[in-house]
């Protein structure tokens, strides 16, 4: 019998992640170095009597009752962390709990978040009677957006009906996030010598496509994430002063709304450029889920808000509706002396239960 076997109050099972929490913060565990941390989490799920698996540094689980021909929930969240910016006055690696925050590097993105769902994963992993069953994943890499975190994992899973990423988002509801394209586009011309008339700039032609690129709309726009962005953020040619210059490379960030496919976003980028593209990934599509799911209905019930994130995260990698949501406030990852309120994570643990409970009990 497993310790879960006794439903534990939210306020239990929040002093729980707070623990695991203090642990994980306490391990260096940068992306692709997140040996230390996976660990724990096993060690966590051991005592719990839970089984695992595990691919690298990701761990997944599944509730005692699974059924395959009931639908899965998916709780993800990610234990990788930036490394620490050099503002930092305290210890990264040193949980400090002062004045109602519990100081340390990953605190709120997302060892909050992360904790808060292992702990809601216990909490249902015993109960017989779900109409759903429910995986856990906590995944690597998700910070560099990497390989060998849940994209390694996906096809190891069942069918996801829904999965709830964990995020700080102050338990409000991402209902929608933009995806990612990032394009190396090469613009061609003809070398000569600067002084005479030759050649053909290769420069004025990227200029020319840059213009297009900073004034063309996408006629779509999203009801949660706005339009989309394009933004030329590299840009290099030449090799001396002169020589006309026969190449010159740019690369256009698009931040992508669920109203486009990234194939349809760089087939009409190509049609109104004369530059070559080179798409560098179209693995980080826009993600997104109902206002009238239930899981989302269950959290405006409790007076939370939905909104469009404009930030990407492992969401991108999910083919399945999804919805990202998490205690802390992500204006505080990645910033020195990151922290997260510890009655957040208690706020996030009771928020998870009720939410679940409305959705698959």
């Amino acid at each position: 019998m497993s310790e879960t076997s006794t439903i534990s109050s939210p306020a239990t099972l929040a002093q729980e992640a707070i623990q695991l929490l203090k642990q994980l913060i306490a391990t260096q565990s940068f992306s692709k170095e997140e040996e230390g941390t996976a660990a724990l989490i096993e060690a966590f799920l051991t005592r719990k009597g839970i089984p695992f698996q595990r691919k690298k540094n990701n761990i997944w689980a599944f509730n005692r009752f699974f059924d395959p021909k009931k639908p899965t929930v998916l709780l993800n969240s990610h234990h990788d962390t930036v490394k620490p910016n050099p503002s930092w006055t305290l210890n990264p690696y040193e949980p400090l709990v002062q004045d109602g925050k519990l100081f340390g590097l990953g605190s709120n993105d997302a060892g909050g978040p992360l904790t808060s769902l292992i702990v809601t994963f216990c909490h249902f992993y015993d109960n017989p009677h779900l109409t759903h069953n429910v995986a856990l994943a906590a995944t690597a890499e998700e910070e560099i957006s990497g390989r060998e975190g849940l994209e390694m994992i996906v096809d190891d899973l069942p069918p996801i009906a829904f999965a709830i990423v964990g995020e700080p988002t102050e338990m409000h509801l991402a209902v929608a996030e933009k995806g990612l394209l990032v394009l190396d586009c090469i613009a061609h011309g003809k070398s000569g010598h600067a002084a005479r008339e030759e050649g053909e700039n290769a420069i004025y032609k990227a200029i020319q496509d840059i213009q297009w690129i900073t004034n063309y709309k996408f006629p779509k726009v999203s009801p949660t994430l706005g339009p989309i962005k394009m933004s030329v953020t590299i840009i290099n040619a030449g090799s001396q002063h002169n020589v006309v210059p026969d190449t010159c490379k740019f690369t256009i960030d698009v931040r992508v709304t669920e109203q486009y496919t990234l194939e349809e976003i760089i087939e009409t980028i190509r049609q109104n450029i004369q530059s070559e593209i080179y798409p560098r990934s179209i693995r980080l599509r826009p993600s997104s889920i109902p206002v009238q799911h239930p899981i989302v209905q269950a959290g405006l019930k409790l007076g939370r808000t939905a909104y469009g994130s404009p930030t990407t995260s492992d969401q991108a990698l999910l083919d399945c509706p999804s919805l990202k949501m998490g205690p802390g406030h992500s204006e505080r990852s990645h910033t020195a002396n990151e922290f997260i309120y510890l009655h957040e994570i208690e706020q996030g643990v009771t928020q998870y239960i009720k939410m679940l409970e409305e959705v698959i009990l």
